[in-house]
């Protein structure tokens, strides 16, 4: 968590918060902490503030989003399927609300981009029924619904999103983007992107935990309500709204969209001496390690790669008795170290995706962070060679 996130927070911590929906002139300045957070998260998306709802989680945003039932306007839409890439993260692969058997998924190729030819294959059959339509609002008519991610969270692969929804939207789809990863890494505009929805979290731009976003491209798309029993987020999301975590996730949102072109230079700096590092440290055997994704374009803040031997499981613990916090690929599997469900769909051979390392660079990551990691990573490769 950034500094002056924290400070913030701790200072509202003083004050006694109330409930925003309370019309009292204590609600009212609750409710207008959260106003404020809600300018500042729709700023960074690129769109307006009645757009922005305030969940638990990016996770419980994509459950919120991922519904068959839609409302458009004062009709209702039903989505006849889940389309969703093979390299999504878990809470937008499980499908949210769609049965199983209304869930596809989508093919990506061995750098882990999105195959846009087999996307349109997929989109085919709705393509030529929307082309059909008189009435391109048929209520009848059942379009697809389609999620692809915008980064990346194992190998930091940018996907071609705007290519996606062009292909989309010629079937009256909705597509959605999850855009977590790319968040303070990338500019973020819902428009440009030409995505329906989007998902952001907090404390992957210096936010706390336990705060998410679902971002609409436009207000006369909602989806059914996936908590209810109250009318909060304009009756998108029911339940007292935590507005000590929404402070701060508006807080880290101004700052990282403040300092973005300064951080992520820097960030690209040292992603790219740490990434010829460890080639170099290999002198003979440099053969034996591969980047994943290395030519494509990725974030700059994330390396994804594997050395033939050292298995990841064994790695980490060494990393972690040398103060280094490092993972296997996703950091969303309670703390289990099992092969990557990306590097499968991006079908690398079991043996070496048991050997795969994911560094992340973050936004208060330093050169003497990217040396401590090289000596112990030295100290790893010595044994992994001495030993063979």
């Amino acid at each position: 968590m950034r500094d002056e996130v924290r400070m913030m927070m701790l200072e509202l911590l003083k004050q006694e918060i109330f409930n925003a929906s309370s019309v009292h002139g204590e609600g009212r300045e609750a409710r207008a902490k959260i106003a404020e957070a809600r300018n500042a998260v729709a700023e960074m998306a690129g769109t307006s503030s009645d757009h922005v709802i305030f969940t638990s989680s990016a996770s419980e945003a994509a459950n919120l989003a991922l519904t068959p039932h839609y409302l458009h306007g004062k009709h209702e839409i039903k989505f006849a399927k889940a389309f969703v890439s093979a390299i999504e993260h878990p809470c937008v692969l499980s499908g949210g609300r769609f049965g199983s058997e209304n869930i596809e998924y989508l093919k990506v190729d061995s750098e882990g981009v999105i195959d846009l030819n087999a996307l349109k294959v997929a989109m085919a059959p709705f393509k030529a029924v929307y082309d059909a339509l008189e009435d391109k609002n048929d209520p009848s008519y059942q379009p697809p619904f389609v999620a692809v991610m915008l980064a990346n969270n194992e190998t930091g692969v940018v996907e071609p999103v705007y290519e996606v929804a062009e292909i989309v939207h010629e079937t009256g789809g909705f597509l959605l983007v999850d855009a977590v990863q790319g968040a303070g890494k990338l500019i973020l505009d819902i428009e440009s992107l030409e995505a329906d929805a989007l998902l952001l979290s907090a404390h992957k731009i210096g936010g706390p935990q336990g705060v998410g976003a679902l971002i609409l491209k436009s207000t006369a798309y909602k989806p059914y309500p996936l908590v209810r029993g109250g009318g909060q987020e304009n009756h998108h999301r029911a339940g007292t709204e935590n507005v000590l975590a929404i402070a701060g996730f508006g807080k880290a949102a101004k700052i990282a969209m403040d300092e973005f072109a300064e951080v992520n230079e820097r960030i690209v700096e040292l992603r790219n001496a740490l990434e010829l590092a460890l080639v170099q440290s290999l002198d003979n055997n440099q053969s034996d390690l591969l980047v994943f994704a290395q030519t494509a374009k990725r974030l700059g803040n994330t390396l994804c790669f594997a050395l033939k031997g050292l298995n990841a499981e064994t790695a980490l613990i060494g990393f972690d008795l040398a103060g280094i916090a490092i993972s296997s690929g996703s950091a969303c599997s309670s703390g289990k170290v099992k092969s990557s469900h990306v590097l499968k769909a991006m079908e690398v051979e079991d043996d070496l995706a048991q050997c795969a390392l994911r560094i992340s660079l973050g936004w208060n990551t330093q050169k003497e962070d990217v040396d401590g990691f090289i000596n112990a990573w030295s100290s790893q490769v010595k044994r992994l060679y001495e030993a063979a």
